[in-house]
């Protein structure tokens, strides 16, 4: 090196020592600051509260039933309805189903007059319904899960999409013209930046469950959940962390579905959590927000009780799970074995999460919620802890099967919008 060249290891000193280097420097992990949004939440909320003795009571309780009932992701597939191969149009499907999965309870009191889709001899509603469409459509060899179907309107028209969710009943699908939103939506940003593919998106998020629920929440505003609290901007991400964990569900953390940071997963803000928190005593309402529930009034999306409702859920899910790893550090198991593998055969299917009004004799519920290789990691934890996925689904299993008894303490809060 002559004496007229800038040293570069100098320079790099240089450069560090005004802040301009950090080139090499390791970023730090990716958050999604939902958890951090619901602790705000809590602090701040006027109208729900939290009962602490309630909730390490029902954090015990939890995961006495979970290891009695038995939880496990390998059940993802066994529903008749849910995709059988593990490939990319599998991805595409479940990227599809949560891009469409919300708003489905019913202000029908009669459940035969509700929306429904006859599929296979068999009438769904809720949830179910949506993915009995698509499934539907697939048959009728309509494209309905690929992007650039939904690019071409053409092909791809209102009348069409009128036709893929027609119902069996006089009801149509609520929000349907959001939902065809979303989809235009969506088919145009995976276009114009993934090359026409949500596959590009797990690429890019990398195995990192917190980078690709960012991503979708930056790319596409029908994923974008985030709210002004008393100042403060929120997120709660319901949408988009549900699309993880059915991935992660789906392909049982491996391939597409494989996750370093699962846990950064938080609960499912939604319609029925809140509703078995406040079943356990875990939750605490004020009494105007509480006889507005009772009476099924509608919360409007974005209100401060909305926001508290869910955010406290959260919050609360959270402190169940932090209970839970306290008092059982066994709680660690592997990502394809069920708690309850070692005692029997009495598994339950994870994913009947997902529908706000499924018919009773199905039984099958879920709240409004997606042979080439995936994506290889370096690395693949084999473990988990018992972590909020878990936890949100078994709560809201228990829900449903309160309901179905007619035993439930109060209705769900009543808010009609995309997000969940």
């Amino acid at each position: 090196m002559s004496d007229d060249e800038a040293d570069p290891e100098l320079l790099e000193l240089l450069r560090k020592s005004l802040g301009l280097g950090g080139g090499r420097s390791t970023p730090p992990p990716p958050e999604t600051k939902v958890l951090e949004s619901a602790q705000f939440v809590f602090d701040n909320s006027i109208d729900v509260a939290l009962s602490v003795s309630k909730t390490k009571e029902a954090a015990e309780t939890i995961w006495r039933l979970m290891q009695e009932k038995g939880y496990s992701t390998k059940t993802w597939t066994e529903h008749e309805l849910h995709p059988k191969t593990k490939d990319e149009s599998t991805v595409e499907f479940i990227f599809t189903m949560d891009l469409l999965n919300f708003s489905f309870w019913s202000e029908e009191t009669d459940q035969s007059r509700r929306f429904a889709i006859e599929y296979h001899d068999k009438t769904w509603t809720g949830y179910w319904s949506l993915v009995a469409a698509l499934q539907r459509a697939l048959d009728e060899e309509i494209p309905i899960t690929s992007p650039d179907f939904w690019n071409d309107e053409l092909e791809c028209t209102d009348e069409l999409l009128k036709h893929v969710f027609r119902s069996s009943t006089d009801e149509e699908i609520p929000l349907f013209e959001e939902r065809v939103q979303c989809l235009r939506e969506a088919g145009k940003v995976l276009s114009e930046k993934f090359d026409g593919s949500f596959v590009n998106c797990l690429y890019d998020a990398n195995h990192s469950a917190a980078s690709l629920v960012n991503l979708l929440a930056d790319n596409f505003s029908c994923f974008r959940d985030q709210w002004t609290f008393e100042g403060h901007k929120v997120r709660l991400y319901k949408r988009a962390q549900i699309l993880v964990a059915d991935l992660w569900a789906c392909f049982e953390g491996q391939g597409y579905g494989e996750f370093h940071d699962i846990d950064k997963i938080t609960m499912f803000a939604d319609y029925r959590i809140p509703q078995m928190l406040y079943q356990l005593g875990c939750l605490v309402y004020s009494p105007p927000l509480e006889s507005h529930i009772r009476q099924l009034k509608p919360i409007p999306s974005g209100s401060n009780w909305e926001i508290e409702l869910r955010g406290t859920s959260i919050w609360c899910v959270e402190l169940i799970r932090q209970e839970i790893m306290r008092k059982h550090p066994e709680t660690r198991v592997r990502t394809t074995e069920s708690i309850a593998e070692k005692e029997g055969d009495n598994t339950v299917n994870i994913d009947e999460r997902q529908d706000e009004g499924q018919d009773e004799e199905q039984k099958e519920t879920a709240d409004s919620q997606e042979n080439k290789p995936g994506p290889q990691s370096p690395s693949a934890s084999p473990s988990f802890n018992v972590n909020a996925i878990l936890i949100d689904f078994f709560l809201y299993d228990t829900m449903k099967e309160l309901e179905a008894k007619g035993v439930e303490a109060i209705p769900h809060h009543r808010t009609r919008s995309i997000w969940y």
